[in-house]
């Protein structure tokens, strides 16, 4: 949403038309699903997608007749052989779709568009009220309170689409393996920190794009730094020694998540470390490690996307315990 809303802005200055392009409401197997956004131009799709294949298309093609016409509207797709509308995708599953057109001419977007910006880049959450008639959404609160845009009239069919609040990755050990994982991370939505004991190797030129980058002792993590139970922690430092300090640490407090890179061999010896530092069976049994999923990685880039997969799959996994929906996926 981020790219979206910051591409928008740009847009605007350029004085362009617009047609914001969001999957409301998704039932059964389908591409993508609800808040997927993309964003369409007079020259077609600039960003974004809402799951490619014929949904897409058609959502584009749809877009640019909107364009034209500057009007919004709602539509659905059904994703099954049917004589109403076939588009020849056979996933099972309903898609409706929004398309907000954005008029270069209305100095109100300009507003909105900051305030969402805002609130995304301090990482505060909230909800983009998106109206079925296609009149100027709302950007509200937590609560309910309208902090931007038009807040819905009594009645108003609309739907919530809630702001991304981006997980943080913390990477303990600045090396090879961590400057390859940094950037697969921040693609992937993760925000990421570096934390490293050695002070030449946090250069922002070797970790571009981090949100933090902090220097300190393994055994002192909590004085530089303070883990939250949303975070997912990777461990890769220089040394064992590093790698133990730094799960123990970690594991005398809540996470999402704690990966630690290293043979089997090494793990059974830091498993006894940690048993010995009072860590409780359950906490050591948590810990991902060998970490990344076992695909065969050997290189310091296949080791990151390895890491980064089995960090995307856990992410799912508890998003979708959060909202009672699982995570689905149809080819296209």
């Amino acid at each position: 949403m981020k790219n979206i809303f910051t591409r928008i802005a740009y847009e605007r200055q350029e004085h362009r038309d617009l047609v914001m392009v969001t999957i409301l409401s998704d039932e059964g197997s389908t591409p993508r699903g609800k808040g997927s956004m993309m964003l369409v131009g007079g020259g077609g799709q600039l960003l974004g997608t809402i799951g490619g294949g014929a949904v897409e298309k058609q959502s584009e093609l749809r877009a640019l007749r909107l364009l034209e016409e500057r009007q919004s509207e709602v539509h659905g797709y059904r994703l099954r052989r049917n004589a109403a509308e076939d588009i020849g995708m056979v996933c099972g599953g309903d898609v409706d779709v929004h398309f907000q057109f954005i008029d270069a001419d209305d100095a109100r977007w300009d507003g909105f568009v900051r305030e969402v910006l805002s609130r995304i880049d301090a990482q505060e959450p909230g909800v983009l009220v998106l109206k079925h008639d296609g009149s100027f959404p709302a950007l509200a609160d937590a609560d309910g309170n309208t902090l931007a845009g038009e807040a819905a009239a009594e009645g108003q069919e609309c739907t919530k689409v809630e702001l991304p609040v981006m997980e943080r990755a913390v990477i303990f050990g600045a090396g090879h393996c961590a400057r390859a994982l940094s950037p697969i991370l921040q693609t992937a939505g993760f925000r990421v920190v570096i934390y490293d004991d050695r002070e030449g190797f946090l250069d922002e030129s070797r970790f571009p794009g981090t949100e933090a980058r902090i220097c300190g002792s393994f055994r002192s993590i909590g004085d530089h730094f303070e883990i939250g139970e949303n975070d997912f922690a990777v461990v890769m430092t220089s040394g064992h020694k590093g790698d133990c300090d730094a799960e123990e640490y970690l594991l005398r407090h809540k996470t999402a998540y704690v990966g630690v890179i290293g043979s089997r061999k090494k793990t059974l010896a830091v498993n006894e470390r940690l048993r010995a530092a009072g860590i409780p069976e359950e906490a050591i049994a948590s810990v991902h490690t060998p970490v990344g999923l076992p695909i065969g990685a050997v290189t310091p880039e296949e080791i990151a996307v390895s890491i980064a997969a089995e960090m995307i799959l856990v992410r799912a996994q508890q998003r979708a315990a959060k909202t009672g929906v699982p995570a689905h996926h149809c080819p296209v």
